[in-house]
């Protein structure tokens, strides 16, 4: 197009329809978001699940994630594929705390989030009690699929848009364990009538 073909109004609805605005934040994020490293380490069972997201029957190449890195210093997402026992909590939060920022983790599997079925002494009861975590994937273990779902989360939260938690989606806080003040205490009015609010929006 050269300059005269377009004028006044058809000028404005042209330059509408083709120029974007936004800010360097949200490219920033954008670009963070489909360039993660993931690093290359796995703790247990839940790692093969993780291995086979590589390959070509699910390709997280698709997401740009395929690049999984041998080093900390390189890799931005740290994946918890299994238990984590006591003994290897030190050594997952020195390999998290090596890792440059910005940084993820993901806790994938039953065991990594809450301990799992290894409710003893040897196993820490949910990664989130030494490090920071950002998303949390069930199963025992997870498919493929769950950890690409888990993965796409995580970017969704990267770029700025989180889906609220189920609590937030359902109007349910106050029906944490905390706020009841622990498994064997008796819930507060405020959980009672929050759950109560909960089961109305589900139809419960």
């Amino acid at each position: 197009m050269l300059r005269g073909d377009l004028t006044g109004d058809d000028l404005e609805k042209y330059v509408e329809e083709r120029v974007v605005t936004t800010t360097l934040e949200k490219v920033l994020n954008q670009a963070r978001a489909h360039s993660i490293f993931p690093a290359t380490f796995g703790l247990a069972c839940c790692a093969i699940e993780m291995m086979s997201t590589v390959s070509p029957r699910y390709d997280i190449a698709r997401f740009g994630a395929e690049a999984f890195r041998a080093s900390p210093r390189q890799a931005d997402l740290l994946i918890l594929s299994g238990r984590v026992s006591i003994k290897m909590a030190p050594v997952v939060r020195r390999i998290y705390d090596q890792m440059l920022e910005p940084k993820w983790a993901i806790s994938m599997g039953a065991c990594s989030s809450s301990g799992g079925m290894f409710q003893n002494y040897a196993v820490v009861q949910g990664a989130d009690k030494f490090m920071p975590v950002d998303v949390h994937v069930p199963g025992c273990p997870p498919r493929p699929e769950a950890l690409l779902y888990g993965f796409t989360k995580l970017q969704q939260k990267i770029m700025g848009n989180a889906d609220p938690g189920w609590r937030s989606r359902y109007n349910a806080h106050g029906t944490e364990e905390w706020a009841r003040g622990g498994p064997a205490s008796q819930p507060s009015e405020e959980a009672i009538e929050a759950y109560a609010k909960a089961r109305e929006v589900l139809g419960a």
